[in-house]
C-alpha cells in the first residue's frame, strides 16, 4: 500500500508523462541544403521568440466554465515535496538538465523551496534555493516595471507623457501619437523586434545601457497602443528612464529601492557579477553532459540581466502578493499594486492581455499573472495567483535535450493536482463552418523584425491555419505539450478552444481590416494574416525550388561538358551566348554562397546569440554583396533563357533546362522581395 508521499510522487510521474513535451514549432528535417536551412531558420526563430518571453502560461477560456467538483490534495509542504520529488529528478536525467530550483510561496510564507541537481556539474556543487544564483531572463522586467511604478508614485514619472521628455536622445516621430510608458508597460509601443547586441560574450566590449539604446534604436512599425509586439528594447528604454529620473545607475537603483528593502542579498543586475556573488552563480549549460558555458552578458540589462536565488525571488513574489509589503518593508503602495496587476490592454476581450509588466494567464479557472524568462542557457517562469495568495518560481540552468518544456509541464501538473478543473462543453452551431472558412490562411507574428534580413525568419516560418473538419482548425507551430498538432474546436463566434484543453484562440479585424489571431497563452504578440502569396508555405516551396535548381544547374554543368567531350559533340555558341551562359552559372554560385553563409551564421547563433554584434558587420556586408550580385545575375539567367530559345545551338533539353532555370530565378526574386534578405540595414 502506498503512503501519501509515495502516492503523490507516483501521481507526479503520471502528470509529467501526460504533459512531457513542448510546443515543437521547428520541424526536424535533415538532409540537403533546403532542409538544413529551413531547420536552422526555424530553430533560431523559436530561440528568438522564447528569449525574454517564456510563455508557458495557460489560456483564458471562453465562454467561462465552472470548476470541476474534484477533491484536491491539501497544498502542504510535505505533499508538494513528494510531488516534485517524484517528477523532477528523473526528468533532469532524461532531459540532460544540470539543475533546477523550485520555489512556492503561499498565504504569506514560503511553502516550498528546493534545488534539484547541480549548480556546477564538474565540482558537484548542488543547487541551493537560498544562495545559488540563476539567470531568470525576462523576469528581470518585473523589477524594471516595479521601479517605474515607484517613480510614478512619487510623481517623478507620468505614464502618459511622451518618453522623449525623459531622454537625452530622441525617438524619431513616425506616427501622430508619441510613445509613452503606458505603451511600454503593455508592450504596445510599436517597435520592430531587434536582436543585435542583445547578448555579449566579452566583458570588455559590453555596451553601456545608453550605448545600446542609441545604437540599436529600432524602427517603429505600428502606431503606439494599437498592436502588441513584445519588445526587449522598450523595456531597456524604461530602465534608462529610471536611471535618468532617479540619478542612479539602474542596477544601483534596484539594489537600493527593491533588493535591500526586501532583504534580497543574493540578487543583482550588475554585470559581470560582483566578487561577493560570483562564487554563488550557477553555471549555465546547453546540456549537463557538456562543459559549462561562459556567463551571459546582456547589454539591455533592465530587460533581462538579473541574477538571483530562488528564495530571493520568493521575497519579491510575496511583496507583490501582499500589496507591496514584505515584513516591515514596503516597496509599493497597495493601490499601485492593484493597478499593476489589473488588466490594462488586450488584443481581444476573450483572451489574456497585459497588466503593467505582468502578462495575464489563466488556467483551471484561475486568473494568473506572471512572466517567463529565457537566456540561451537558463529558462524560468514566475506565476502569481493573487486571489489564492500563491506564487510559483521555477528556473533551470540548462537548455536541455530532446523535445519538451519541463517548466510548462511542471506548472500545469502542479495546477491540475492542486486546482483541478474541467472546462464546459461548447454547443454546436451552424456558424462554426462559416468561421472556419473565414479564418483559414497564412499569418505572421506581430513580434518580428520588419526592415532587415531578419524579416526572413518571420516570413519563412509563418503560421498556417487550416480547416480540420466543419468546426475545427489546426494552427501550425502551436503543437500540444505531447508534440502532436493541436486541433481547436469552435466554441463561439470567431473563437476556438483547444480540443481536450483550455487554450483559446480568438480572431478580430484590425484598423486596416486585416484578420488578427490572438492566442490566450501568448498575449505578448498576435498573428497577423498575410496574403497567400506571402505565406510561409509558398515561400518555403519557392525557396526550395530555386536553391534546388541552382544547385542542380551547377552540378550538371561540368557533367554535361564531360559528356559532350566524351561523345565528340560541340556546343556551338556565339561569344555572347558563352558569356551570358557563364554569367548565369556565376549567379547560381553567388546565390548558393549567399544562402550557405546565412546557414553557417544561424547555426552559430543557435548556441551563441552574442555573435550578433558590430564584429559581425563585415561578414554581413560580404554576404550582402554576394546576395546583390546574385540578384543582378538573375538578369543573365533570364537573358540566357531568351538566347536559348531564339538560337539553334541547344536542343530541347537545353531549352527546357533554361526555362526551368529562369523560373527558379523568378522564384528566388520573389523570395528576396518578400523576406527582405537583401536589406542593407545593420540595425537588426
Amino acid at each position: 500500500m502506498l503512503t501519501p508521499a509515495e502516492l503523490s510522487a507516483a501521481t507526479a510521474r503520471v502528470h509529467l508523462r501526460e504533459e512531457s513535451s513542448v510546443n515543437s514549432a521547428l520541424g526536424s528535417g535533415r538532409g540537403g541544403l533546403l532542409s538544413s536551412c529551413g531547420t536552422v531558420l526555424g530553430r533560431v526563430l523559436v530561440l528568438l521568440v522564447v528569449v525574454g518571453v517564456g510563455t508557458s502560461a495557460g489560456p483564458q477560456t471562453s465562454p467561462p466554465a465552472q470548476p470541476a467538483a474534484v477533491a484536491a490534495p491539501a497544498l502542504t509542504a510535505a505533499d508538494v515535496e513528494a510531488f516534485f520529488d517524484g517528477m523532477i529528478p528523473l526528468q533532469l536525467e532524461q532531459r540532460e538538465i544540470a539543475g533546477v530550483v523550485v520555489v512556492i510561496v503561499y498565504q504569506g510564507r514560503v511553502l516550498f523551496a528546493k534545488g534539484y541537481g547541480y549548480a556546477d556539474v564538474a565540482r558537484k556543487i548542488p543547487v541551493s534555493p537560498q544562495t545559488t544564483l540563476f539567470r531568470p531572463g525576462s523576469i528581470s522586467k518585473l523589477f524594471t516595471w516595479t521601479a517605474v511604478m515607484q517613480l510614478v508614485e512619487q510623481g517623478r514619472l507620468d505614464l502618459d507623457r511622451d518618453v522623449n521628455e525623459y531622454l537625452d536622445f530622441a525617438i524619431p516621430p513616425a506616427y501622430p501619437q508619441p510613445i509613452t510608458l503606458r505603451h511600454i508597460l503593455t508592450h504596445t509601443p510599436g517597435f520592430e523586434d531587434v536582436l543585435k547586441n542583445l547578448f555579449a560574450t566579452d566583458p570588455a566590449k559590453l555596451l553601456s545601457l545608453r550605448e545600446y539604446l542609441v545604437g540599436q534604436l529600432p524602427q517603429r512599425i505600428y502606431p503606439p497602443g494599437v498592436t502588441v509586439a513584445y519588445s526587449n528594447y522598450a523595456t531597456a528604454l524604461a530602465g534608462y528612464i529610471v536611471e535618468r529620473v532617479s540619478g542612479q545607475p539602474f542596477a544601483a537603483y534596484v539594489a537600493e529601492h527593491i533588493f535591500r528593502p526586501l532583504g534580497m542579498e543574493y540578487a543583482t543586475f550588475e554585470q559581470p557579477l560582483p566578487a561577493s556573488l560570483a562564487a554563488h552563480m550557477s553555471q549555465g549549460y546547453t546540456v549537463a553532459s557538456r562543459p559549462a558555458r561562459p556567463f551571459e552578458l546582456i547589454p539591455a540589462a533592465p530587460a533581462g540581466a538579473l541574477s538571483a536565488s530562488g528564495l530571493d525571488l520568493a521575497r519579491f513574489m510575496l511583496a507583490h502578493l501582499q500589496q507591496g509589503q514584505y515584513g516591515q518593508a514596503r516597496i509599493l503602495r497597495p493601490e499601485t499594486v492593484r493597478i499593476m496587476h489589473a488588466r490594462q490592454w488586450g488584443p481581444h476581450d476573450d483572451v489574456n492581455g497585459m497588466a503593467f509588466g505582468f502578462y495575464e494567464e489563466s488556467r483551471n479557472g484561475l486568473r494568473i499573472i506572471g512572466h517567463g524568462g529565457d537566456t540561451v542557457l537558463f529558462h524560468s517562469d514566475l506565476h502569481l495567483i493573487p486571489e489564492a495568495g500563491l506564487g510559483f518560481f521555477f528556473s533551470q540552468n540548462s537548455a536541455g535535450s530532446g523535445t519538451g518544456s519541463l517548466r510548462a509541464a511542471i506548472w500545469r501538473s502542479f495546477l491540475d493536482r492542486y486546482f483541478p478543473y474541467r472546462p464546459a462543453e461548447a454547443a454546436p452551431s451552424p456558424q462554426a463552418a462559416e468561421d472556419v472558412r473565414a479564418v483559414t490562411g497564412f499569418y505572421i507574428s506581430s513580434r518580428r523584425n520588419h526592415t532587415s534580413f531578419l524579416r526572413a525568419l518571420a516570413m519563412l516560418s509563418g503560421t498556417r491555419i487550416a480547416a480540420r473538419g466543419p468546426d475545427a482548425i489546426e494552427v501550425s507551430g502551436l503543437e500540444a505539450l505531447t508534440g502532436r498538432s493541436k486541433h481547436w474546436q469552435w466554441i463561439a463566434p470567431m473563437r476556438f478552444r483547444e480540443a481536450d484543453g483550455q487554450e483559446v484562440i480568438a480572431f478580430r479585424r484590425d484598423a486596416q481590416g486585416r484578420l488578427e489571431a490572438a492566442v490566450s497563452m501568448i498575449p505578448v504578440f498576435v498573428f497577423q494574416r498575410v496574403p497567400w502569396y506571402q505565406g510561409g508555405l509558398l515561400l518555403q516551396v519557392l525557396f526550395g525550388f530555386a536553391i534546388g535548381v541552382f544547385a542542380l544547374t551547377l552540378l550538371l554543368w561540368p557533367l554535361a561538358a564531360w559528356l559532350r567531350r566524351h561523345y565528340g559533340r560541340r556546343l556551338e555558341l556565339s561569344p555572347q551566348e558563352r558569356r551570358v551562359r557563364l554569367l548565369a552559372r556565376i549567379a547560381c554560385s553567388l546565390v548558393l554562397l549567399f544562402v550557405l553563409g546565412f546557414v553557417v551564421l544561424f547555426e552559430s547563433a543557435e548556441s551563441d546569440l552574442g555573435i550578433f554584434n558590430a564584429d559581425l558587420d563585415p561578414w554581413l556586408r560580404a554576404l550582402q554583396l554576394c546576395g546583390w550580385l546574385g540578384a543582378l545575375g538573375l538578369l543573365a539567367i533570364f537573358y540566357d533563357s531568351y538566347l536559348c530559345w531564339t538560337g539553334r545551338a541547344r536542343g530541347w533539353v537545353g531549352r527546357l533546362s533554361a526555362v526551368v532555370l529562369a523560373l527558379a530565378g523568378v522564384a528566388w526574386g520573389w523570395v528576396l522581395l518578400a523576406t527582405n534578405l537583401l536589406s542593407l540595414n545593420l540595425r537588426y
